[in-house]
């Protein structure tokens, strides 16, 4: 199976699109979908999957390269960091980011701490009783 098929881009998506390819290989090593050590596409297959330019991938992956998900050798092409705790690490990131989203989203509401804290707390039960 040609993993680069399983990205897609999106033209409503306002990000550009190497932030969108960072997105989704993170998303699919943090979900465990693409193991360490795992082989990604060339930079030339990743952009003729998707069709979009070459240099589009590479500096999606160099970012990537340079957070350490990814790793290229010279010669063998690009794979999954073997960093043990990579996809952990990408999960907290991901966490970080929604709860800083929520945080700038109470701030435009007014919500003080305690209230963004209540609220939390509220759908975190809401959350556990679903599950009963």
């Amino acid at each position: 199976m040609d993993i680069h098929t399983d990205l897609t881009l999106s033209q409503t998506d306002h990000r550009p699109m190497y932030l969108q390819i960072m997105d989704q290989i993170r998303h699919r090593v943090a979900a465990g979908d693409w193991p360490p050590g795992r082989e990604i596409p060339s930079i030339r297959a990743m952009a003729a999957g998707l069709s979009i330019s070459v240099i589009t991938v590479k500096r999606a992956y160099l970012e990537l390269e340079r957070d350490g998900v990814i790793i290229t050798r010279q010669g063998k092409g690009s794979f999954i960091s073997d960093n043990p705790g990579l996809g952990s690490s990408l999960q907290q990131q991901a966490l970080d980011a929604h709860l800083q989203d929520a945080i700038d989203s109470a701030s435009l509401l007014g919500l003080d701490d305690q209230a963004l804290l209540k609220r939390l707390q509220s759908l975190q039960q809401l959350r556990k009783e679903k599950k009963v």
